[in-house]
């Protein structure tokens, strides 16, 4: 039987590029001819994906599933946490449901969940030559140590060689390093293989004192320092620096409520490629101002958030917006709070049965349950204006939505989904831009609308343009690293490239 070698990443924090790193190995694994599998035993995000056998796991693995040509697979990420409030979170194994838990709860059963980690890890190890093995957060979390799953315990668990990154980007980047590797024991400090300087800005010369230093004091090799590299890889939760806004100034400009619990903004990536179409995420009627779009994401909490939007005042301000005509549209959790009505009699969501007011958009009611809907389909839309966009995307949601109106789409199988009133429009799709039929679409409503002229650029699809990204960032990442010495500590020769 195939026993892949391994390398994991671990950070010095969260947030240190971790996850493009891994994302930058697996592409440059597969280039140089192995088969590549990622491999994260436990993430917490909101940015999630259906597997074709329709189970749930985190998007940064399937971003590096992509990135090293495999087809994404729950084993990949055998846990995933989903948090629904500050100190709870839904918790999904082997890409189903488990139960919404405390961290407090999770915490006393996590290494219970060891056997199945360990499980799925050895079954991608038996059908690939190398395993990328992401860490999470930083592995110097004395508090967290002794119960550990997902670095230094999962890398002694299935013997992984390590690289340590740090964010030089935040600055600290010398006592991010030593102090991680101090606060390890000795037998961890010798799983390290070397140290990565990530998200570098300038001449890497004025850095050299600081590293003879760091490799002095910590009697480990400095492997590279990876630059910031200009590349648009999709981002795993709402750290994004994409959920900040951008400035660039365009003809249109779409909205996204950035809701408290916000999850899949990676659907509205492509919209961020159009040239005529400036996508910003707003959390205050000031910021949102007179958009020519409105757009409501998914959410993790949809009962909670839509309180929020209330509270903010978004709510009123969206109202506003909708008597002066402008366009809204929902996706998932955003879709269910432009209804009449949500129901959650179970208390399904936050623990506490409810039912509210939603903000009267579509004529749809949404009651909430314990089951999740997960399913990958095709889709065509009937609406007006785009009708006959072809969609490929999934579902992934809670609870059922009984609908009065027009439908936004026709799924593969025939069946009607979403609902239209003028010009507000709701779906469960996500994924709906990817193919970049819709996107062509709405921008040309919304040039209409505006009176100005369309610009009909050719648009990437976006599976062509991610595989574009992929090779940009690997390209940038292979120069910065030492990778004859990453090859050497996973004890595997280093093929020849084309």
């Amino acid at each position: 039987m195939n026993k892949a070698k391994c390398i994991m990443v671990q950070g010095t924090m969260s947030g240190a590029g971790k996850s493009l790193l891994c994302t930058a190995l697996c592409r440059i694994f597969a280039q140089d001819g192995y088969r590549v599998a990622p491999f994260k035993s436990q993430n917490m995000a909101l940015n999630s994906f259906v597997t074709r056998s329709g189970l749930e796991m985190g998007r940064a693995q399937v971003v590096q599933a992509q990135a090293a040509g495999a087809e994404p697979d729950v084993r990949m990420n055998p846990i995933l946490l989903k948090p629904s409030s500050d100190v709870g979170s839904q918790v999904i194994v082997n890409g189903e449901v488990r139960g919404q838990m405390s961290a407090a709860d999770y915490f006393r059963m996590k290494r219970s969940l060891i056997p199945e980690i360990l499980a799925a890890y050895h079954s991608l190890a038996a059908e690939n030559d190398i395993i990328v093995i992401e860490g999470a957060g930083s592995p110097a979390e004395i508090n967290l140590k002794a119960d550990d799953i997902v670095n230094m315990g999962l890398a002694k668990l299935v013997d992984a060689p390590v690289l340590l990154a740090g964010d030089i980007d935040r600055g600290g980047v010398f006592a991010q390093l030593y102090g991680t590797v101090a606060l390890l024991e000795p037998e961890e400090r010798a799983r390290i293989k070397g140290l990565v300087i990530n998200k570098f800005r300038g001449d890497v010369e004025i850095l050299r004192p600081g590293l003879a230093m760091l490799e002095e004091r910590t009697r480990l090799p400095v492997l590279g320092v990876v630059p910031y590299l200009p590349v648009d890889i999709e981002d795993e939760d709402s750290l994004s620096q994409r959920l900040e806004g951008g400035s660039a100034v365009k003809p249109l400009d779409a909205a996204v409520l950035r809701l408290p619990h916000i999850s899949n903004f990676t659907d509205f990536i492509p919209l961020e490629q159009h040239p005529l179409l400036q996508v910003r995420y707003v959390q205050s009627p000031r910021q949102l101002g007179v958009p020519d779009l409105v757009i409501l994401p998914g959410t993790k909490n949809t009962m909670e958030d839509l309180l929020w939007l209330r509270q903010s005042g978004l709510e009123a301000a969206l109202h506003k917006l909708r008597a002066q005509d402008v366009p809204v549209l929902g996706v998932c959790g955003g879709y269910q709070m432009l209804g009449e009505e949500l129901a959650d009699p179970e208390g399904t969501e936050g623990g506490t049965p409810r039912t509210l007011r939603g903000l009267g958009l579509l004529p749809i009611r949404t009651r909430f349950n314990a089951g999740k809907r997960r399913t990958r389909t095709g889709a065509v839309v009937c609406a007006a204006p785009f009708a006959g966009a072809a969609l490929e995307g999934y579902e992934i949601h809670t609870g059922s939505t009984e609908t009065r109106g027009e439908p936004f789409c026709t799924l593969a199988d025939g069946t009607p989904e979403g609902c239209v009133q003028g010009n507000v429009f709701g779906t469960y799709l996500h994924g709906l831009f990817d193919t970049g039929e819709l996107t062509r679409q709405l921008v040309d409503f919304l040039c209409l609308r505006k009176g100005i002229s369309p610009e009909h650029t050719a648009l990437l699809p976006m599976e062509q343009y991610r595989q574009q990204q992929f090779d940009l960032l690997a390209a940038g990442v292979r120069r910065a690293l030492d990778m004859d010495a990453i090859y050497a500590a996973m004890e595997l020769e280093r093929r020849k490239t084309l």
